[in-house]
């Protein structure tokens, strides 16, 4: 039963911005008894969920519900905190007084609300008036969500640079109907606020850097015309301690395999009398010359992230640029030229070394100076770059031996997980890098394999749990170029330049009125403004944007007023 058009109403208004939730609250059975309605106090017509025993159990206060739900939203803001800088998820939609309450107050940023059971929200939608909210574009429903689509979802509509902190809000009385649905989706939402926080801080202290070098880089990724044909054997160097005791069994199946070393063990494989066929460097940092100084590989083809140091390309006769996971390496992609997309969500150079050989078409993989964890203390192989480095810079008050100590315990260790492993000293970065790679080593349809070394060993599983399939047969090579560089740079900064100005508009606001297009490229900026947030934490999120978009313009003119200025 609709009462006074209301569903219609609601779906109008949902329509716009949800055309699939629609199409399926359309089909919803509407009259199955899911809810009663009540009258609170206050004159507030509230929904009351009926239970199996035919119990019905309001999810608001019988006596002034808007009053209750303005408590509520008060509580999620510290004393300290900003108005307006939360993103905020709510378990539950009920009758919907929270949700405007918070977006009303300026208490969030933008709204979340995850609930179950379509017919039950066809229901609610019949009874009340929820346009107030449907037709906002800082709110957002998700029904009958599994966790990957609430990741998804907050992934998507929580940028933490324009929205502050997230907040979870549960609706006591609908979640203790379902506890098992909302704790898996509470589950969910919390693994991804640890991913999202994750790759928050890695924006706050890289965003700048990256898109400094990844405009400057395309310069040398113009010329980029070389591609790689498939290998099968193939083995990959870290720079662990191992690699010492490993490198002389690599030197007798050389023949046989394609090598791709990591940018820090290759000092150390070339100091053996090893040549590499591939070097594959991630890293945005100018320490990543560290890696280079000093010796001759060019020869050897580098793979190079495109949002690494410019200056690195020039020590490789062969340089290949790919796309990581930056935003603006795919819009590159896109719009300029398509580039080898290659994994490096694992976070570290030997994770995309082994998506390289996965992209190369490998059959097999061996794994050498992998150890993710500090064997005895000791900290890289024999001949990388710390040990120069170091040398270089100790004094009387600062030997060699102090330095190392320091590097080696600048995180704190965690407690090994199995006795043996007590003398691998092991970090919460070093942990998460080494279950990345089991994870994706596992996921192959590759054989991988560990040389037998001194940290802790690699549970890469066995051939009977990898899935079935041929390898990637296709060559890593980079696509055709759409338009030359210097247009294409143009064109980006015009785009950035027209972005609409944010005229005091809250974040969320502000996205919803953006084009795809705009949208398109404001992603792009997204790890630039948490570096800028990161520095100037005092900007509210329209003079954050504003400033986003000069710094980035200048940045853009400063390379077309210096590497392309006399073409």
């Amino acid at each position: 039963m609709d009462n006074g058009g209301f569903f219609e109403r609601n779906l109008n208004a949902l329509a716009g911005r949800n055309a699939q939730l629609c199409s399926r609250l359309k089909a919803a059975q509407k009259t199955l008894g899911h809810y009663q309605f009540q009258e609170s106090r206050s004159g507030e017509l509230i929904p009351a969920l009926v239970d199996n025993a035919g119990c019905a159990h309001p999810l608001h206060s019988t006596v002034d519900p808007k009053k209750e739900a303005g408590r509520l939203v008060a509580s999620l803001r510290s004393p300290d905190e900003a108005a307006g800088s939360s993103f905020v998820v709510f378990l539950g939609l009920g009758a919907g007084f929270a949700q405007e309450a918070a977006l009303n107050s300026g208490t969030a940023s933008a709204v979340l609300v995850i609930d179950y059971g379509i017919d039950g929200i066809a229901e609610l939608l019949c009874f009340r008036d929820y346009t107030f909210l449907l037709s906002d574009p800082r709110f957002t429903i998700v029904v009958d969500p599994a966790p990957d689509i609430i990741e998804r979802a907050i992934f998507d509509l929580f940028f933490p640079a324009l929205f502050g902190g997230i907040k979870v809000l549960p609706l006591r009385a609908r979640v203790e109907h379902e506890k098992e649905k909302f704790g898996a989706a509470g589950d969910a939402v919390q693994n991804t606020i640890e991913k999202v926080s994750s790759d928050y801080s890695v924006q706050a202290h890289f965003g700048k850097r990256w898109f400094a070098n990844i405009i400057r880089n395309l310069a040398a990724a113009r010329r980029q015309g070389r591609s790689v044909s498939p290998v099968s054997d193939a083995a990959i160097c870290a720079a662990g301690p191992s690699l010492d005791i490993q490198l002389p069994e690599l030197a007798r199946q050389r023949q046989k395999l394609f090598v791709i070393t990591t940018d820090t063990a290759l000092p150390a494989l070339l100091q053996y009398g090893l040549k590499p066929d591939a070097v594959v460097s991630i890293d945005c940092q100018h320490i990543s010359y560290y890696h280079f100084a000093g010796i001759d590989c060019r020869d050897i083809p580098l793979f190079l992230d495109i949002a690494s140091p410019p200056r690195l390309a020039g020590f490789s006769a062969y340089p290949f640029f790919f796309s990581g996971g930056h935003p603006l390496a795919a819009y590159i992609s896109q719009q300029w030229r398509p580039l080898p997309l290659l994994d490096t969500s694992g976070g570290n150079v030997t994770y995309a070394c082994l998506s390289l050989a996965e992209s190369l078409g490998a059959r097999r993989i061996t794994v050498y100076g992998a150890d993710f964890s500090y064997p005895a203390g000791k900290v890289y192989a024999r001949g990388t770059y710390i040990h120069p480095l170091f040398e270089r810079k100790q004094e009387r008050r600062q030997p060699l031996e102090a330095l190392l100590s320091a590097f080696l315990y600048r995180s704190p260790f965690l407690p090994p997980q199995v006795p043996e492993a007590a003398v691998c000293y092991e970090t919460e970065s070093l942990r998460f890098y080494r279950r990345c790679f089991e994870q994706k080593a596992s996921s192959m349809t590759a054989d991988v394999f560990a040389a037998p070394g001194l940290g802790i060993p690699l549970a890469l599983g066995g051939r009977n749990n990898r899935p079935s399939g041929g390898s990637s047969t296709g060559q890593f090579t980079a696509g055709d170029e759409l338009m030359p560089a210097a247009e294409f740079l143009e064109q980006y900064r015009r785009d950035i330049d027209n972005l609409p100005v944010p005229g005091g508009r809250s974040a969320a606001a502000y996205l919803g009125c953006l084009t795809e297009n705009e949208r398109r490229i404001f992603t792009t900026l997204l790890p630039q403004a948490a570096a800028i947030r990161y520095r100037r934490p005092e900007l509210d999120a329209s003079s954050l944007i504003d400033e986003v978009k000069r710094h980035c313009v200048c940045g853009i003119d400063s390379v077309l007023n210096g590497e392309y200025k006399a073409e």
